[in-house]
């Protein structure tokens, strides 16, 4: 097989550069390791920054999220029995996020993406492994029902996660990763049951923080802090229902609708950087190059930057002359973007969550609460934080 962007990775982040790619005119083949219906299944993020939004309509897939999204402007912290809201579009000018759940969204784009006659997608491609990059003669190689075969390509975007075949293959002497483990992880629920608020509420409370979200008028996600030995069994609905009431203002909590579990999950919180993001021919987007703990939101929409970066290039690449200088940026700009939502993600779960017993710790994080909710200034660095800081203007 032959194309011009060869790209490992069959969730948003693959689909949707492909597809941008694609109504430039560029021909791309995405090697995915599972299926379509595991891909789609599997539950993700649901707040979109505008970035995100905005590359979804540019990909011409937006039609069903522009109807059924939900826009928010803005959220709700819950601290020492307090209730106070984040106005964050009349503290950014205007700006909100939308509750999308990723599973939509990689629908929307499965349907756009596998009707696109300049995009390939083979699912269950087998021992994928990327070659060649740091010579100039990327390939990509992989098994397909006990047949090998081999994809040449101009470039290799490896959108594959934090567990995949891109980064895995890159000699570790090029590479520098930076990682902190968190002492705790997200117990979460999905429930069809509205939402206890119309907006997004995170709350700090002694016994640990909370969250309460959304993915539409009648489904929610809550999530709790449980340490890192909890095992998802030892939880049943009625003790995790009993367990987020507990850690939210007792006139929030009499509101909240319980109802059976659809999916439980915990899922551990990291902070981890790989420096730099381009190897040659191969560029690491998304999971396969940075995560963030998920209090911000920032996972899928740091992905968004990388892939408005990574695909302005490659269509400069194309469509220019061969033009390579923002090719040559790409790491330098995203990693920018990347530690800037990395320091916000840590900052926002350092006032959140409980990390220790020491009662003094407790206090110092209400009391920065209570400043930052007196201050026109605070509560403004939390608004442009959660609705995204702007790709770089001077990248096109």
């Amino acid at each position: 097989m032959q194309t011009q962007i060869g790209i490992i990775g069959c969730g948003p982040s693959g689909l949707c550069l492909a597809r941008l790619l694609s109504l430039s005119g560029i021909k791309s083949v995405i090697l995915e390791r599972q299926n379509r219906e595991y891909v789609e299944a599997r539950i993700r993020a649901g707040i979109l920054e505008q970035g995100m939004v905005d590359l979804m309509r540019r990909a011409k897939v937006s039609e069903r999220m522009d109807r059924e999204g939900l826009v928010h402007d803005g959220i709700v912290l819950t601290f020492n029995g307090r209730e106070e809201r984040i106005d964050m579009a009349s503290l950014t000018g205007g700006q909100q996020v939308m509750v999308y759940g990723q599973t939509e969204l990689t629908k929307d784009l499965y349907d756009a993406v596998l009707q696109d006659e300049n995009i390939t997608v083979v699912f269950e491609a087998r021992d994928v492994q990327p070659t060649g990059y740091l010579e100039g003669k990327p390939k990509l190689e992989y098994v397909k029902e006990g047949k090998q075969i081999t994809v040449d390509c101009d470039y290799i975007a490896g959108c594959d996660g934090y567990h995949g075949a891109s980064r895995a293959s890159i000699p570790r002497e090029k590479i520098t990763e930076f990682e902190r483990i968190y002492p705790f992880g997200w117990l979460g629920l999905l429930s069809d049951t509205p939402p206890v608020h119309e907006e997004l509420i995170y709350a700090n409370h002694k016994r640990g923080f909370a969250l309460c979200s959304m993915r539409s008028p009648t489904r929610s996600r809550y999530y709790i802090q449980v340490g890192l030995d909890e095992k998802v069994e030892d939880w049943s609905d009625e003790r995790f229902w009993d367990e987020i009431r507990r850690r939210l203002p007792e006139h929030i909590a009499k509101d909240m609708v319980t109802g059976p579990s659809i999916e439980k999950s915990i899922a551990p919180l990291r902070s981890f950087v790989t420096e730099p993001m381009r190897f040659g021919n191969m560029f690491l987007v998304g999971d396969a190059a940075h995560i963030v703990p998920p209090t911000g939101a920032k996972g899928l929409n740091l992905a968004a930057s990388d892939m408005y970066y990574l695909s302005t290039a490659l269509i400069a690449f194309y469509n220019e002359g061969g033009r390579t200088d923002l090719l040559d940026r790409y790491s330098e700009t995203a990693l920018r973007r990347v530690w800037a939502a990395v320091r916000f993600s840590w900052w926002f779960t350092s006032i959140s969550h409980k990390f220790n017993d020491d009662p003094i710790e407790h206090k110092i994080q209400l009391a920065e609460l209570d400043y930052l909710m007196s201050s026109t200034a605070g509560k403004t660095t939390i608004a442009e934080n959660y609705v995204g800081l702007p790709f770089d203007p001077t990248f096109k």
